[in-house]
């Protein structure tokens, strides 16, 4: 372990200011925020060019999410070894070529091995992006990682009309490579504004007070993972990332089976085009919100309030999903209380864990989403076929936000103040240790 030191003044002539690189980060992750949200407009162009079935299509994203999320700890580390300029220049670079190289694919295979590579760049600019906010922002972490978070959720807002308007136009092909250099351009130039602090940077006048404490030491990710407040957070980002992911993967066949998908609700949109918009809208802005409310509540305690949001938002879409415009709030209100899973975890990692190492560290945790993935994926499909009704997956669904929900306020707020209580009196031993040998050095 390290200790994180005193504040040390930046080279002002060498480091940009920290709210500009935090915006360059959130114009970066909204530039990588398409190979995830906009795939599904490539779907039915893609099975009736390469001749495949959707399962074979989309095993090009199921590859994609794999490799976004299980390789963000190895990423992560070298991020937090090399800093994040070269490595989110690198991850714009795969970016762009993992669409470019989907346009002009004509096999499957070809597909999922440019998907994958888009997937290795989406997770370097993803992880190097929040990494970079955790470190730069102990004062505002909730609050600035959720914006940038945010940026991911919210990125394909603005692109997937015309997206979508330029695949029927020119064609999938056409856009892939269009929008793929666009969009590896972006996050190549963004890349150039951002770097880590110097070692021992803090805010100046900053001081660890109010609701959220923080460590006094820089754990490395075998450390971490040796702690209890680890498991307990990876075990909670599981539980509560199933239900969003279900939500976010499964709306489709959800709003076919209760027929609420073709119900024309306003502006010619159906109840279920205009639940995927809002969606998406309340899927970037819920994160700030959370942030900023952990910020100033603490990190459980907003836990707490958001996942059992969550449980009575999916028990309330369990009882009125019939009915499409109670669909639609009740759809996006769960997103509300689940998005912000991507402020709330990476904030406490770096409080409970450290700075240094908060890339690396919040990389591993990271992978719980897809662990969540194949249970909200695969296996939340084979159950609702199995039993023929979503019933049983709502309840599971429920189930576990709730267990999340009172797990953040009576299990993890004990550990995680256990944790932080063992690194403070470290760090006091550090430092005693050494001001004794200062002492014996002068006599």
């Amino acid at each position: 372990m390290s200790t994180s030191g005193l504040s040390v003044p930046a080279s002002q002539s060498r480091i940009l200011n920290r709210w500009f690189q935090m915006v360059a980060g959130v114009i970066a992750m909204m530039a990588i925020a398409n190979l995830q949200y906009a795939w599904t407009l490539f779907t039915k162009p893609l099975t009736s060019s390469l001749h495949a079935s959707l399962p074979a299509v989309q095993f090009a994203f199921s590859a994609f999410v794999f490799a976004e999320t299980f390789l963000v700890p190895f990423e992560g580390y070298l991020i937090d070894k090399l800093g994040p300029r070269l490595l989110i220049g690198i991850g714009g670079v795969l970016v762009g070529i993992g669409w470019i190289g989907s346009g002009y694919a004509n096999t499957v295979g070809v597909l999922d091995a440019y998907y994958t590579i888009g997937g290795i760049g989406a997770g370097i600019v993803y992880g190097g992006s929040i990494g970079n906010v955790l470190k730069w922002f102990p004062d505002h972490r909730g609050l600035c990682v959720g914006i940038t978070s945010g940026a991911y959720g919210i990125g394909t807002a603005l692109t997937v009309a015309p997206i979508a308007t330029m695949i029927k136009s020119d064609g999938y092909r056409h856009t892939f490579i269009f929008w793929g250099i666009i969009q590896g351009l972006i996050v190549i130039a963004c890349s150039l504004f951002i770097v880590r602090p110097p070692a021992g940077w803090l805010p100046a006048g900053w001081k660890d007070k109010g609701k959220v404490r923080v460590s006094g030491v820089d754990m490395t990710w075998t450390q971490m993972m040796g702690t209890g407040s680890f498991w307990m957070i990876y075990f909670m980002m599981t539980l509560v990332a199933f239900g969003g992911l279900v939500v976010t993967a499964q709306i489709n066949p959800i709003a076919s089976f209760y027929g609420v998908d073709k119900v024309v609700i306003a502006w010619g949109m159906s109840a279920l085009v205009l639940a995927i918009s809002v969606n998406r809208i309340v899927n970037g802005a819920t994160r700030p919100f959370w942030g900023w409310a952990s910020d100033h509540i603490g990190r459980e305690n907003a836990m707490f309030l958001a996942f059992l949001l969550e449980g009575v938002a999916v028990f309330g879409l369990l009882q009125l999903i019939h009915k499409p415009v109670w669909f639609i709030l009740l759809s996006s209100l769960a997103f509300f209380a689940w998005g912000e899973i991507f402020s709330l975890f990476p904030a406490i990692t770096a409080d409970l864990f450290g700075r240094k190492w908060a890339t690396t560290n919040y990389g591993v945790v990271y992978t719980a989403k897809g662990v969540a993935a194949f249970f909200a994926g695969y296996v939340a499909a084979l159950a609702s076929v199995k039993t023929g009704s979503w019933v049983g997956v709502f309840w599971v669904m429920i189930l576990c936000d709730v267990t999340a929900a009172f797990l953040a306020l009576l299990w993890l707020k004990p550990l995680a103040k256990r944790t932080i209580e063992e690194s403070q009196s470290q760090l006091h031993q550090i430092e005693t240790a050494a001001q004794a040998g200062t002492a014996r050095g002068v006599a």
